[in-house]
């Protein structure tokens, strides 16, 4: 019923309509919304952020796949609104307070919703008080930090003890950036790291699984 690889060359190259109109194509012959969504978009999306892992492709042609993933998911959405069978995973996500920079977070981001994570996008500059607040009222299971400058990447450590201190002990933090190391994400204490934006689904996927 759900084409694999018909999603993943139409995702691969940047088709939103091919995209939208596999996905009606998939409803239309009685799949599930659930399995047009695991079977069909999350595998091809799951392929281009291992070839971008490879460094088979690039940040372009990321872009193009996720915005074309978008597409498939605005048919999906009201299908799977309707459906109790499951919660999708909420993860805040944001640019650490005095940075400034958000191209790599916005792939990020990006990828977690081609991953079927509901993103709640902060934006840049974020304080711990802002992560922390979010976090509370969506009830987010993940909080997804980035920083491109060394002295912003201090202000992961304040926002993970602030998290801890307010009673948050059930929410992932997990860090990334060009800066960030594993060693450093280790050493202030989240719960994991991403090198990259073609690594970050899975390990969010480890993180909210553990």
């Amino acid at each position: 019923m759900v084409d694999q690889q018909a999603f993943y060359q139409a995702l691969s190259e940047g088709k939103t309509d091919a995209v939208k109109e596999l996905t009606r194509a998939a409803l239309a012959g009685g799949a599930p919304a659930e399995v047009v969504l695991k079977e069909g978009l999350l595998p091809a999306m799951d392929r281009i952020g291992l070839r971008f892992k490879n460094c088979e492709i690039y940040i372009p042609e990321v872009l193009i796949a996720a915005r074309a993933m978008h597409g498939g998911l605005g048919v999906l959405k009201p299908v799977l609104a309707k459906s109790t069978n499951e919660k999708t995973t909420k993860v805040v996500l944001g640019t650490v307070k005095g940075d400034m920079h958000d191209i790599g977070k916005n792939l990020v981001g990006m990828m977690l919703e081609g991953g079927g994570f509901e993103v709640i996008d902060l934006g840049v500059d974020v304080s711990e008080a802002d992560f922390i607040r979010s976090a509370k009222e969506s009830g987010a299971k993940v909080i997804a930090m980035s920083a491109l400058l060394t002295t912003t990447m201090v202000e992961m450590k304040v926002t993970i003890d602030a998290a801890r201190a307010a009673g948050l002990d059930d929410v992932k933090m997990i860090v990334g950036g060009a800066p960030v190391t594993e060693e450093f994400a280790r050493r202030i204490g989240a719960d994991g790291y991403a090198a990259d934006a073609g690594t970050v689904v899975g390990k969010v996927r480890e993180l909210v699984a553990a």
